[in-house]
């Protein structure tokens, strides 16, 4: 911890929250099947083990071509800053003009069979382009630029995702209520945006 291990981590989990609640569809289906009590630790499991599968290879492999050329340490960070500040605007605009006034939805026609919802969450976590741009790229960039310490970001950004997904799937009933409407999802929001934002400038400040 006295060297930098603890903010390292922290930071690691405080970056992958931030991307992980963002809405999109691979939550809602976690919350619906949570709402439901279907298959919710098949969900919760393949959710958390792909996160920590991703991450892993983007902490792995942005390292590894760091440690052979330095110069990728600056290409990355002004690529994973820029991205981090677009992420952050993006949630911005989500705050201030949400989409249709609406919140997240848990309606919708139930999944069926343990497969089926199996089949529907790995099919939304692996042919999903973001998952890609958001842990492979981002959080191994991320990641670099904390050097030796990378990994212990990596493992903060895992832990991120298992209670993120642990939570949502089985609190769902206690929050489906609340997360029904566009207020609370204003609000995580304005969080992703404000961490988003001042993560991607702090960034920036230690490349330029």
């Amino acid at each position: 911890m006295n060297n930098g291990i603890l903010p390292a981590a922290a930071a690691g989990f405080v970056t992958g929250l931030s991307l992980i609640v963002a809405i999109g569809a691979q939550n809602a289906f976690v919350l619906r099947q949570g709402v439901r009590r279907q298959a919710v630790l098949a969900v919760v499991g393949i959710c958390a083990v792909s996160d920590a599968v991703l991450i892993a290879l983007g902490v792995a492999g942005l390292g590894a071509v760091v440690t052979a050329w330095p110069a990728a340490l600056t290409a990355v960070g002004l690529a994973g800053g820029g991205y981090l500040i677009c992420y952050g605007v993006l949630a911005t605009r989500r705050v201030l003009r949400p989409a249709d006034g609406q919140g997240l939805t848990t309606r919708g026609a139930s999944t069926g069979s343990v497969r089926t919802a199996v089949l529907t969450c790995l099919a939304m976590t692996w042919l999903n382009p973001h998952v890609y741009l958001d842990t492979v790229l981002l959080l191994g960039s991320v990641a670099a630029d904390r050097g030796p310490l990378r990994w212990v970001f990596g493992l903060g950004a895992v832990l991120a995702s298992v209670v993120w997904f642990t939570g949502l799937g089985y609190g769902a009933r206690l929050l489906s209520g609340a997360l029904a409407g566009p207020t609370a999802w204003r609000i995580l929001d304005g969080l992703v945006a404000a961490t988003m934002l001042a993560m991607g400038a702090l960034l920036l400040a230690r490349t330029l």
